[in-house]
């Protein structure tokens, strides 16, 4: 690590080098976007080398199977098969999970072995670090959802898309899906306080809007009032939008509004990723900032005395 000596010139690690072989202004660069995306590939193959973190993805596949597997009857006012529904809704909370459960959690353990500590000393640290973890975030997400689709297909007679439009909705929706949650993940993580409470802080939310936004059941049977909350938040419109991929028109009479309000989707999910993105990277810059040895290691004698297993 360089000394304390304070100098005016700029770090050539920092600024790029301008067309006319002069240094201009420093910003986001494409030696960035290769540290971020090198770093993605190298986390990818740890966890498709990590039993452990494979069983997790696996077993929620699984667990939405058996559940479809068990459901009878038919979506309510239409010929619909309540399994297809199930199977859609899982869909899209595999998304939201992903962005907004396993992402705060892998930001905070990092943070708390001292991740955020050296990235701040590092020129383009930030940004590089947010490109691995959506990479690896939004990989592990769409391997997941193809996963579950095709698993459905084959055992469960699961739903797929019909025809091209009905693919190209399935692209779109799990892209603004995942934009939407992704950074607001990202955010999260940069300010949950610690691991051993992350989990806790997180799932109780989720559980909440797994319930209350139709992905387990027709939301049309919650009242008015808990239907209205829920379509404030992102998954409730997720699944609406996956649902329209997946199903037959004849089921959006299950919808509150009797159509599958795809330009509601796209305003909705938009305004989400809008707002995760204005919040993910100040957090993260402000928490990095905060870190300090001092600080690392306070964490770490609290953990210790506490009984939790230090990082």
């Amino acid at each position: 690590m360089r000394g304390t000596r304070v100098t005016n010139e700029p770090d050539t690690a920092d600024v790029d080098e301008a067309p006319g072989g002069t240094n201009g202004p420093r910003r986001p660069t494409r030696r960035y976007w290769r540290a971020g995306l090198l770093r993605g590939g190298i986390e990818l193959r740890h966890l498709l080398r990590n039993p452990k973190e494979m069983s997790g993805h696996l077993l929620n596949v699984v667990v939405a199977l058996l559940i479809a597997a068990y459901v009878s009857d038919d979506v309510p006012g239409t010929s619909t098969p309540m399994a297809h529904l199930v199977l859609a809704g899982f869909a899209a909370y595999l998304l939201f999970q992903v962005g907004l459960v396993n992402l705060p959690q892998m930001l905070v353990t990092e943070r708390e072995e001292g991740a955020l500590l050296r990235l701040r000393a590092t020129p383009g640290g930030i940004p590089a670090y947010l490109v691995a973890k959506c990479l690896l975030v939004v990989v592990t997400a769409v391997g997941t959802l193809l996963l579950l689709l095709l698993s459905a297909a084959l055992f469960a007679d699961g739903p797929l898309p019909q025809g091209a439009a009905g693919w190209l909705t399935l692209l779109w929706v799990t892209t603004l899906g995942l934009l939407a949650v992704v950074p607001l993940g990202a955010a999260i993580g940069a300010v949950l306080p610690n691991p051993r409470e992350a989990l806790a802080l997180i799932m109780l939310p989720t559980m909440g809007l797994l319930i209350t936004s139709g992905t387990v059941f027709p939301i049309t049977s919650l009242p008015v009032p808990v239907q209205q909350v829920a379509s404030v938040f992102p998954l409730k419109w997720m699944a609406q939008g996956l649902r329209s991929s997946l199903l037959p028109d004849s089921a959006r009479a299950a919808e509150p509004a009797g159509s599958w309000e795809l330009p509601m989707v796209a305003l909705v999910l938009t305004a989400w990723a809008v707002l995760g993105f204005l919040l993910a990277v100040p957090l993260l810059r402000r928490a990095a900032r905060r870190e300090s040895g001092s600080r690392l290691t306070a964490r770490h004698d609290k953990a210790a005395r506490s009984g939790a297993p230090v990082a």
